[in-house]
């Protein structure tokens, strides 16, 4: 069996979901498609990428990428940095002739985004970008579902996602809350997600009109470089920085296909932690998703029975998408390192197999494009339509 070797830019907090992907697939998904090898991982110094390698399993470490770009060992480049190296990292790799996969958002704008997906055409080599939560066996129920038919024509998609994490004022100024480094803020970071739910479930996005908000205007300023997610507080005396990014936006959205819908995320919602959803009606059913809840699948359809229409639950198992490499009973518990397993199958599948895997950098732009769009119509309080590659604003 085929093994890869991988370089992966980065060792935090995704970096460690992607080692533990690595480790796991072959175990999950029998026989692999390639054994992914985890060979040099990088950080921003030896000190830390030497921890990294220590702590992820990698059997090399260097603190310089483009040096592990260049390596003719390494078949796989993995991009778990912070967004605004998303870009440089990836338009060297596909010069080097190394697929890629990058964590999302796949850059901090769209004009960025083009520039990794031309590179990575012309090179010619495989590329994903990384949202995950689609490979949720609940979600591809879902998808399979609608191909089906099952709910018939769609009517309305409404999806969500809710943190807290960033509610208090007292959480540091982390790079995602600076416009530079992240591009945006809560739209980005979580917002992503659900645009790549509401195109990988209805249709492409057509339209937008949006608001957008940013409640805390300036956080204590970080002291080191790791990221903890609103885990750690500053005390009161802490100098402060400016915040330029959104907290927290929401827009309405037309579908190619006619459907109609909203989106909704924000980081600044006490009580919520990982509270991604989304509902979708159609003219012969509807589905209800929340990540919280994973491994079920609210369903109702309209030619049920009257005395037993309603809302009930699949709970995910092996008669479902994915379900032959996972667990063998049902609601035995879907993880976020599990969806990271399934989506490193996925990728390496399409490499050995010499498929395009999706979401890739095509989808990674388009949502880009969206996203762009939607800050524009937050802006200008006018709708934005979306047409092929460009935004066009039409004032309403």
């Amino acid at each position: 069996m085929k093994k890869m070797n991988i370089g992966m830019i980065g060792g935090g907090f995704m970096g460690k979901a992607h080692s533990l992907a690595y480790a796991g697939m072959p175990m999950f998904f029998w026989p692999a498609p390639a054994i992914p090898y985890r060979k040099t991982v990088v950080d921003v110094t030896d000190e830390l990428a030497k921890e990294a390698a220590e702590r992820l399993g990698f059997e090399n470490y260097s603190s310089d990428w483009r040096q592990v770009v260049e390596d003719p060992s390494i078949d796989i480049i993995d991009i778990v940095t912070p967004n605004d190296s998303h870009a440089e990292i990836a338009i060297a790799a596909a010069r080097a002739g190394k697929h890629i996969i990058s964590e999302k958002p796949l850059a901090r704008n769209a004009a960025e985004a083009k520039t990794m997906l031309d590179a990575v055409k012309e090179a010619g080599v495989k590329h994903m970008v990384a949202f995950n939560y689609r490979r949720t066996p609940a979600v591809a129920l879902a998808k399979k579902y609608i191909e089906e038919g099952r709910i018939g024509n769609i009517l309305n998609f409404r999806g969500t996602y809710l943190q807290d994490w960033s509610a208090d004022p007292n959480s540091p100024l982390s790079w995602r809350f600076q416009k530079k480094i992240a591009g945006s803020g809560a739209l980005g970071d979580i917002g992503t997600h659900v645009i790549d739910f509401a195109r990988y479930l209805v249709s492409e996005i057509s339209d937008v009109m949006a608001v957008a908000k940013t409640w805390i205007g300036e956080r204590p300023i970080q002291s080191g470089g790791v990221d903890k997610l609103g885990t750690v507080k500053a005390d009161a005396d802490v100098p402060k920085g400016t915040v330029d990014v959104d907290d927290e936006f929401s827009t309405l959205i037309k579908f190619d296909n006619g459907a109609v819908g909203s989106i909704e995320a924000t980081r600044n919602a006490w009580g919520r932690n990982n509270f991604l959803t989304f509902e979708i009606h159609g003219d012969k059913g509807s589905l209800y998703f929340n990540y919280e809840r994973r491994d079920e699948l609210q369903v109702c359809f309209a030619d049920d029975p009257g005395d037993s229409r309603g809302f009930r639950t699949v709970y995910t198992g092996p008669a479902h998408p994915y379900g032959e490499g996972l667990w063998p009973i049902p609601a035995l518990g879907i993880g976020y390192g599990e969806t990271k397993i399934i989506e490193t199958y996925d990728f390496f599948k399409s490499i050995v197999e010499d498929t395009q895997v999706s979401p890739n950098f095509q989808d990674g732009y388009r949502i880009a494009v969206i996203s762009d769009a939607i800050l524009e119509s937050a802006e200008k309080n006018s709708w934005i339509k979306i047409q092929g590659e460009q935004l066009v604003g039409a004032e309403n």
